[in-house]
Formats: structure tokens, C-alpha cells, sequence
């Protein structure tokens, strides 16, 4: 299926930009700071404030959104993604608003470090940081503390992904669910999609092999579970799992290859690919149908996810 016509006429706009793998990560943040906050429209919520905390390397941002909702609700802990190297609590602020909206829950976004400042492990400990934060300080959030789920997008949806196999790993909190968006899951990618659309679809190839160079040390770090989740020697035990993937995406393969192993290892799993989408379309629904679909449906799936059992578990 070719690429969206909505989407299209983005991509010819965008062909005359350097490719980020050819800035420095400085011209590249700024540029995606300018371009990306405007792609989502905000929803209405109830309030947002932010909060620093004391993270594994030091303080920790965190921007809270609260929903129109009366008592306690639950909490979603969301990653932002641009290859662990770019983008922010702004770029996704939003998405972060729609989520609220949309799942009727306690959104916390996370600001942890990016590379190559901090090189991994540094954003993957702050992500279950967060967790286990949030997990008890239930009070201070009005929220249940055995009703948390975890979301992100693209790098974002590593460090989600990842957080559950903390978790798991660690006798750590329960995570209802997980929402993952287009993934990325494997540092030794070589499925077709990332041939197939290596080029001239918004997220490159060689974009994704600079965000790794600034992530991990070395190939043996990129491999470990804890950076590339797909290498995990298993998968059983992790919480419920909604996937969305986009057709023309070099990562929609790797994407659905953990939702498959997910699957086989027992794992409930919902997985949705778009077709004609290309990555970041999630980020984009205040432009894109597919994105503000796609947003309904995660909305959706979160609703009903963090929602199910709320009289048990407060």
C-alpha cells in the first residue's frame, strides 16, 4: 500500500532538511524542539504541574497531568522517543494531554536523560525509576498504585518495554499494561522493513544507527535486554500489551516481532499495524487522520486496560 496522501504531502515538505544523522545532536534537537510540539492538538484536562524527584543520576523531571475526573484514577508513566538523543517533555506534551484525555488517567511524563550525555543504562534506569516512584507515592498523584500502566513512542516504547522487564526481573511493581508505539526492540535489526523503507520515510536507517551510536558503548550493550528487549531470553510474566505499528516504517517489523514473541510466551497481546502510516504518525494528530486514530485507539485500550478492575484494587 503506498504511503498515506496526508502523509505524503508532509514527506515532500520535509525533502529539502538535512537528514538528522548528518547534525550535530544539538542542530538536531533544536530542530525537532521547533517542529514537533504543534503536530497534536491539546486536549482538555484538568490541570498540569511538574515535579522533581531524585533519580538514579540526580533530579528527575517529571510533568503530571491530571484528568476531569473526580477521587482517585489511574496512572499512566509515559517515555517520549526520538532515539533516546532528542526531543522532550515539550515535543510530547499533546500527546501526553490526549492520553490523559482520552484513557481518563493520571498521565507522568518523563524527562530522563538522554544520550549521549548519558549513555545506556542511564534512560532505562530512570524509566523504572519512575515506576517504583509512582508506585508509592500513590497519595501524592491520587491514584491507584496498583492500577499503573506504561507507554511511549518509538525509543519511548524501549524504555516502556524495558520497564516491564525491570519489573519483572526485580520483584517490582505490577504494571497493568503496557502500550508500545512502533518500538524499537533490537539492536541487530536486519528484518525487511528496515530495507524496505531505509530511505525518504521521515525515520531513516542511517537516523537509527546514529541514535544507537549515542546510546550504547558498545554492540554488546546494544544487545543486552535491557537496551534491546527482543533479546530477552524470556518474555513470560510481562504485563498485557498493546502494539501499534505503521506499514512504512524501517522499525514496523521489530515492532511486531516482540508483539509475536510476547505472544508466544504467553502474554496477552493487541497488535495494530497502519497502513500507508510512517513513524512519528502517532505524534501528528492534530494533521494526520491516521494519527488521530490511532491516538483513539490507544486512548481506548488504556481506558479499558486501567479501568477493568478499578474497585479492586484501591
Amino acid at each position: 500500500m503506498p504511503v498515506d496522501p496526508q502523509i505524503r504531502l508532509l514527506l515532500d515538505k520535509a525533502a529539502g532538511l538535512p537528514a538528522i544523522d548528518t547534525l550535530s545532536v544539538a542542530a538536531a534537537r533544536e530542530r525537532l524542539e521547533a517542529g514537533t510540539a504543534a503536530m497534536a492538538r491539546p486536549a482538555d484536562i484538568a490541570g498540569v504541574r511538574e515535579e522533581i524527584i531524585e533519580g538514579p543520576g540526580g533530579p528527575l523531571r517529571l510533568r503530571i497531568y491530571t484528568p476531569h475526573a473526580p477521587g482517585r484514577v489511574p496512572l499512566l508513566v509515559f517515555y517520549h522517543g526520538s532515539g533516546f538523543v532528542l526531543c522532550s517533555l515539550d515535543t510530547h506534551d499533546g500527546m501526553c494531554r490526549n492520553l490523559c484525555a482520552g484513557a481518563g488517567c493520571v498521565v507522568v511524563s518523563v524527562d530522563y536523560r538522554l544520550a549521549p550525555e548519558h549513555k545506556f543504562p542511564a534512560a532505562a534506569d530512570d524509566a523504572y525509576a519512575v515506576v517504583e516512584y509512582v508506585a508509592n507515592h500513590g497519595e501524592e498523584f491520587a491514584c491507584y498504585p496498583r492500577r499503573i500502566a506504561v507507554a511511549g513512542d518509538s525509543a519511548g516504547g524501549n524504555l516502556a518495554a524495558v520497564a516491564c522487564l525491570m519489573a519483572r526481573d526485580r520483584g517490582g511493581p505490577p504494571i497493568v499494561c503496557q502500550l508500545l508505539i512502533y518500538p524499537l526492540t533490537d539492536y541487530d535489526d536486519d528484518r525487511p522493513s528496515l530495507h524496505e523503507y531505509a530511505e525518504d520515510h521521515l525515520l531513516t536507517r542511517p537516523a537509527i544507527e546514529y541514535f544507537w551510536g549515542h546510546y550504547v558503548a558498545s554492540p554488546e550493550e546494544g544487545r543486552h535486554p535491557y537496551a534491546s528487549p527482543l533479546t530477552a531470553t524470556s518474555l513470560k510474566g510481562l504485563p498485557p500489551a498493546m502494539i501499534l505499528t505503521a506499514e512504512c516504517d524501517p522499525l514496523r517489523d521489530q515492532g511486531e516481532a516482540y508483539a509475536w514473541r510476547l505472544s508466544e510466551s504467553g502474554v496477552p497481546v493487541r497488535l495494530k499495524r497502519y497502513e500507508g502510516a510512517i513513524h512519528v504518525f502517532f505524534q501528528m494528530s492534530g494533521v494526520l487522520d491516521s494519527g488521530k486514530q490511532a491516538l483513539a485507539d490507544a486512548g481506548a485500550a488504556l481506558r479499558t486496560a486501567l479501568h477493568g478492575e478499578q474497585r479492586a484494587a484501591g
